[in-house]
């Protein structure tokens, strides 16, 4: 297909749209993909920080490669994703399984590390977050290596209740096994995804497009610059980098509506979340909970509180079949860029490691620079990126992105190529369709369609553009 070299994405999807799109793409034929199911499981065993870690992935492919799609670049179009925080790979699959049979795309999707449950076949984790003897899910990093009941204490958190509710976490005591793969996942994250890209994505052969749903957004962004085929970021519901997630949180409410200027300026100085490292957050209703209630009333308005009970059912019933996924969370040090808890958990690894004082200071520096964009010389500066947001997001709405995000990213040096698209309907789990007639599968498929017409379309080909920017 030859590539459109003025291609812009729109600005606006209206919901005809939306529905004409979900209609169309839908409707295509499927292309044969490999797997009984149509995918493949690939798990593989990496070293680092001194330890050994098991990566799951998933693998979708057209059963032919010479099928695979090109891009206007030329190149196969492969396509890595990254779940939310409260899921694993299987939080990815109608995702991956559109992008595949509808598209032709090559698609990876990763388990955050401990994510994937390494026990079974089947991948389900089993019983609850919490078991009624008071144990705690905790991550599986390795198989058959399990945290034990010995390795923690469970506390409550009760000093962000507007938000979150009374959370649940289980603290690592220091010295212990669990206390030390906290301290060292985030370079096992890094590793892991840039092996998972190498495995299917063989550079020269492919141009990788990378999409981290919500929590999954700071990483695929950390790991666009560190792999170097990764193309551009395909950013619906993406949480940014770390830091520029930090400052819009402070603009929507924390600190209060700043001003963006203001904001731009002193973003990297911001005061952050308090979270230590060594704390697991145990996922419960309330997260739900959470989002639904925006997203209700961005639907309903105020109204919806009048049916407030038939809601929380809705609630209860979806936490109860959503423990399958492993809802569990350590990742806010790196999504809300807390720099003192990284550098704690740095220092930490270090330790344990026995480097030398100079050695240790360039890990504390590895460890902050997952939040933020590489700079300097001989490094690949940050790819295009896409974003896109639903109607009824909670935490993604068009007046921080124009405010806070976009100017963030320009303000980078070189600036990458930026667009912004509202859908008029959906929601952050922008697959999910509810009551929206004619959209079964929320927005995902008018949101792929766009991914199409975009990477097809030459928008994410920069060669001579580097450092032009743009919105």
């Amino acid at each position: 297909m030859s590539a459109l070299a003025d291609y812009m994405p729109p600005k606006l999807v209206p919901y005809d749209e939306l529905v004409t799109a979900t209609k169309e793409v839908m409707g295509r034929p499927n292309v044969p993909t490999t797997g009984a199911d149509g995918w493949v499981e690939d798990v593989f065993r990496i070293n680092a920080a001194g330890m050994e870690w098991d990566i799951g992935t998933a693998v979708y492919a057209p059963s032919d490669p010479s099928k695979i799609a090109v891009g206007a670049d030329g190149k196969k179009i492969g396509v890595f994703l990254l779940h939310g925080g409260s899921g694993d790979f299987k939080s990815m699959h109608l995702q991956a399984s559109a992008l595949s049979q509808k598209f032709g795309y090559k698609v990876v999707t990763m388990s955050f590390p401990g994510r994937h449950y390494l026990q079974e076949a089947g991948r389900d984790w089993p019983g609850q977050t919490v078991e009624k003897d008071g144990s705690i899910r905790t991550p599986i990093w390795v198989k058959d290596e399990l945290i034990t009941r010995d390795q923690y204490d469970v506390v409550e958190d009760k000093t962000k209740r507007p938000r979150y509710g009374v959370r649940r976490l289980a603290k690592a005591k220091p010295g212990t096994l669990f206390y030390y793969r906290m301290a060292a996942w985030p370079l096992a994250f890094e590793e892991g995804g840039k092996q998972a890209m190498r495995r299917h994505f063989p550079e020269g052969e492919f141009s990788i497009y990378v999409h981290g749903h919500s929590t999954g957004g700071p990483f695929v962004n950390m790991l666009s610059q560190r792999v170097p085929n990764v193309a551009g970021v395909l950013a619906i519901e993406n949480s940014p980098f770390g830091y520029i997630n930090r400052a819009k949180h402070a603009w929507s409410g924390e600190m209060g509506k700043i001003k963006g200027y203001e904001l731009v300026e002193t973003a990297k100085q911001l005061p952050s979340r308090k979270d230590p490292f060594e704390e697991l957050y145990i996922r419960s209703w309330r997260d739900l909970a959470r989002y639904v209630g925006p997203e209700v009333l961005g639907k309903e308005g105020p109204q919806a509180l009048m049916r407030l009970p038939m809601i929380m059912e809705d609630v209860l019933d979806s936490w109860d079949k959503s423990q399958k996924r492993a809802q569990f969370k350590a990742e806010y040090v790196v999504t809300h860029a807390i720099d003192g808890s990284l550098e704690k958990a740095a220092r930490v690894t270090a330790e344990r490691m026995k480097l030398s004082e100079s050695d240790t200071n360039a890990l504390v520096a590895r460890y902050i620079g997952f939040t933020r964009e590489l700079e300097g010389p001989n490094v690949k500066p940050v790819p295009p990126n896409l974003f896109m947001i639903s109607a009824h997001s909670r935490d993604h709405s068009k007046e921080v992105y124009e405010q806070v995000i976009i100017p963030l990213y320009q303000k980078m040096n070189p600036s990458p190529k930026t667009a912004l698209i509202q859908f008029d309907a959906g929601k952050h789990g922008y697959m999910s369709g509810d009551d929206d007639e004619g959209l079964d599968l929320g927005i995902g498929p008018a949101v792929f369609r766009v991914w199409d017409e975009a990477i097809k379309g030459g928008w994410f080909v920069t060669e001579g553009k580097a450092g032009k920017g743009g919105s």
